[in-house]
């Protein structure tokens, strides 16, 4: 049986710190999926779609990394894929406090772990909704995005 680990997320964009957590947890897990959670009630800057080509790009040439997309509760997803575990990143104790509840609850409904990794101290500030404050400011957001999505924001 594969340890299957789904990393959730919205993803827009995707940044330095994902990647960072992404590529340290590769040795805990045969297959980690990198899911992009859907929520139609929420207003994303960047579309599913372009999404998804940065995640493609970017984990195109790891066969241990899968990219992905769902509605609805994380853990159907991860019961759908066959994961066993949840990847989470933890960049303070604000997101602890949130992540644990949330955890304990992936639990209780779908008999999913959840992983945490802390955030090392280089990315610890990076988050999609300051990245996405930055772009809309129309800065420079490229030392906090892989360079595949830094090129798009500097072509749009």
């Amino acid at each position: 049986m594969m340890n299957i680990a789904v990393f959730p997320g919205s993803f827009d964009p995707i940044t330095n710190g994902h990647l960072d957590l992404i590529r340290r947890a590769i040795p805990l897990f045969d297959k980690i999926i990198v899911a992009i959670g859907v929520n139609d009630q929420k207003k994303s800057l960047y579309s599913l779609e372009q999404r998804l080509s940065w995640l493609e790009e970017i984990f195109s040439e790891d066969d241990s990394i899968s990219v992905g997309n769902y509605h609805g509760l994380t853990v159907h997803y991860c019961q759908e894929v066959g994961a066993k575990y949840l990847l989470r990143g933890l960049r303070n104790t604000t997101d602890y406090n949130y992540e644990q509840s949330i955890s304990q609850a992936n639990s209780i409904v779908g008999g999913v772990e959840t992983v945490f990794l802390i955030s090392n101290p280089q990315y610890s500030h990076i988050s999609s909704s300051i990245v996405r404050a930055i772009v809309k400011g129309n800065a420079d957001a490229s030392t906090f995005v892989p360079a595949v999505v830094a090129s798009t924001l500097q072509s749009s």
